[in-house]
């Protein structure tokens, strides 16, 4: 067995995440046959209630490495063809020219141009990126909302574009995996999510991943704490939401150790062929929802400190939720982390984040679990 993984280090890092603000924080790193799996403080504000490493969690964007390599197996069945515009398929979703300029790979790897939805769907986000004009009272007022994919996809598909399709930097936009799980739909006669479950995840052999029905989520968690950039003071609970509003981008409920196995099939070529994967690292500039320009591939991206070996993965947050799932290139060492806090950076008065312990101290814990 390797004995890279430094067990101690590891927890000792995990703990200065949660001493830095963080409620609670449990990962799972392996390298080779080692795995390190650690938590560190609460899944419950109120009642102390330990977090751990086997609970459950929303994982986010993190779900859009599901749904692009199912749009990717139903383009090796020869279903999809992934330079094939979108209104060959959906034209009645993007109608006119941008539906004829806007191809699949350009929903997968964001350069559709096409604006996000979510603003436009919560009123109180309407100012997004202008963070200090946005504010949380909408949250609270959808808590329960069961929103139609089809009216989300029209927000963003009818709002002003981004960009040209096809112009780089892209714009990271939910709008496009809206659109790619409506895609599935059409291709496979059945819901994206029932399609994304039999064909990736029991592929993958997980078992405690899922698309949740209903607002609660089953089975051992933490709650959720939503802090919106200080405008929420105490962080509030959204644990229990609909999550109709994201869909196939990034409602996903997982553990850490299953973000890890699915990522350790997808790169041994279980999940999507090896010139699929190939095509999944190739990569372009897209502007981040922290608008900051990223390389982003079909939907997974790369992580990377200098002269260091590159990971791929991909970070999801939703609510109050939030998790990190990378594994390095060649397949040995990798990383899954979950946290249940969002949004702690308080903003200045320009209205941008400051920089907060959590920050320093999360990067601290990932620069030891990816490189030691």
């Amino acid at each position: 067995m390797s004995n890279s993984l430094d067990l101690a280090a590891l927890d000792a890092a995990v703990e200065d995440v949660h001493r830095a603000g963080m409620p609670g924080v449990f990962a799972e790193v392996r390298d080779g046959e080692q795995v390190w799996r650690g938590a560190a403080g609460v899944a419950d504000l109120a009642t102390g209630r330990p977090v751990t490493a086997g609970m459950r969690h929303r994982v986010g964007s993190v779900t859009k490495t599901f749904t692009a390599a199912a749009v990717l197996q139903q383009v090796e069945a020869g279903r999809i063809g992934l330079d094939t515009p979108i209104a060959r398929y959906l034209p009645e979703l993007v109608p006119g020219d941008p539906g004829e300029a806007i191809t699949v790979r350009m929903l997968i790897d964001h350069t559709s141009g096409l604006a996000e939805y979510l603003p436009y769907a919560y009123p109180s986000l309407k100012a997004f990126p202008v963070l200090a004009d946005t504010g949380p009272q909408s949250l609270d007022d959808h808590r329960y909302t069961r929103f139609d994919p089809l009216e989300l996809i029209a927000m963003g598909v009818s709002a002003p574009p981004a960009s040209a399709p096809g112009s780089t930097p892209g714009l990271y936009s939910n709008t496009n995996y809206l659109l790619l799980g409506q895609l599935l739909e059409r291709v496979t006669g059945t819901t994206a999510e029932r399609c994304i479950t039999r064909n990736v995840i029991e592929r993958a052999g997980l078992r405690d991943t899922f698309f949740p029905d209903e607002p609660e989520i089953d089975g051992p968690h933490a709650r959720l704490y939503e802090a919106w950039f200080g405008m929420i003071d105490p962080p509030r609970d959204y644990s229990v939401y609909d999550m109709s509003w994201t869909g196939v981008t990034a409602s996903l409920v997982s553990t850490v150790a299953d973000l890890n196995r699915f990522y350790r099939a997808l790169l041994a070529g279980e999940i999507v062929s090896p010139a699929s994967l190939e095509r999944m690292r190739r990569v372009v500039p897209v502007i981040s929802q922290e608008m900051k320009v990223i390389d982003y591939g079909l939907g997974i991206y790369p992580t990377q400190e200098p002269g260091l070996p590159v990971y791929w993965g991909h970070g999801g947050t939703v609510w109050g939720g939030g998790a990190l799932a990378v594994i390095r290139a060649d397949g040995r060492r990798q990383m899954a982390v979950a946290m249940n806090l969002q949004r702690w950076n308080r903003l200045d008065s320009s209205g941008v984040p400051q920089p907060h312990p959590i920050d320093h101290a999360l990067a601290a814990f990932y620069r030891l679990a990816m490189y030691g």
